[in-house]
């Protein structure tokens, strides 16, 4: 087993960014940055942000903003930089429908936001690009920004309404908190755990499944929520084995990645299989199987297995098993 993944050199992991909790709850703090040239504004939607040429995530200043600056519950605060200049993310509306009934819900953070950009007026040369898609090419002052906002931007749409009383909330906190106009409860981001894991028999095969709403050859590491009342390592050995019927023994972290689509936190772990006969579900999963690091070379090279995403902790997971990159 090699080294541990450092969480900060997994592509959205990367801080970068002072995150100036302490200027959140400063009154009028939005306003005053609005109106120094310093700021810097990320547009986000829906899971993407605005590009320049060169996939550089495209921070603007205050009088470039396309939008209606007025509105105080479309800005977000994402943090300060070494020169002590304020970061915000300006929340722009989508149009897209919601998904149809017995469609999946996170299919909206799949792709790229349509009918608001010309709405949105961008400048020549920008373009609405999902950070799904650039993350791994992202600095770590991107990343560290980009993610943020995404993430927020993400709690905000799905969070209009107070879970207490069902009335409608306020954005608080330059956008870290929302307040019930009723009750006046608190309500803060919320992150889902997520455990992801290599698991890796006594033969130091990798056990890879196809979800069923993945395209065609798509396969990565197996994965789940962690429920109530539950241990991550207890999740690691549930999940599997519901998924696949695989038995897990030893359950070794590795590392962790936010995950803002929506609202995940992923938690990397090496699962070491005590039993490897192989029952996938038929829900979650339709395929899985073993792969020996000569199988999945070559079903990668041959295009028979499209393999994670280069932003992703699974691409990290299975890449340290496979001791280099996937090619």
């Amino acid at each position: 087993m090699t080294g541990v993944i450092v969480p900060d050199e997994l592509p959205l992991s990367r801080a970068g960014v002072d995150r100036a909790a302490l200027s959140r709850t400063e009154d009028g703090f939005v306003a005053a940055a609005l109106t120094d040239d310093a700021t810097r504004v990320l547009l986000v939607c829906d899971g993407a942000v605005v590009t320049s040429s060169g996939s550089r995530v495209a921070l603007l200043g205050p009088s470039q903003v396309p939008v209606d600056v007025t509105d105080d519950d479309g800005w977000l605060l994402l943090g300060r930089g070494e020169a002590g200049e304020t970061y915000l993310a300006r929340r722009v509306a989508d149009r897209r429908p919601a998904p149809r009934i017995g469609e999946a819900s996170d299919v909206l953070v799949h792709a790229v936001p349509t009918g608001h950009a010309s709405a949105a007026g961008l400048p020549d040369g920008l373009v609405w690009t999902p950070l799904r898609d650039i993350g791994a090419d992202l600095t770590a002052h991107e990343a560290g920004l980009a993610t943020t906002a995404v993430a927020l931007d993400a709690w905000h749409a799905r969070h209009p309404r107070c879970p207490r009383c069902g009335a409608a909330t306020r954005v608080a906190q330059s956008g870290w908190t929302r307040v019930c106009v009723e009750d006046g409860s608190e309500h803060y981001p919320r992150t889902d755990p997520a455990v992801i894991m290599a698991v890796v028999d006594a033969d130091d095969r990798i056990l890879l499944g196809h979800a069923a709403h993945w395209p065609a050859d798509r396969w990565s590491t197996l994965a789940g929520f962690v429920e109530a009342g539950e241990s991550l390592e207890h999740a690691v050995r549930r999940e599997v084995a519901e998924e696949t019927g695989v038995l897990v023994g030893d359950v070794a972290y590795r590392g962790s990645q936010p995950w803002p689509f929506p609202a995940s936190l992923m938690i990397g772990f090496r699962a070491s299989a005590v039993s490897t006969q192989v029952m996938v579900d038929g829900v979650e999963l339709t395929e899985a199987r073993w792969f020996s690091r000569d199988e999945l070379s070559a079903a990668v090279r041959a295009g028979d297995v499209i393999p994670p995403g280069r932003a992703s902790i699974a691409r990290a997971l299975v890449e340290e098993w496979f001791g280099g990159p996937l090619s």
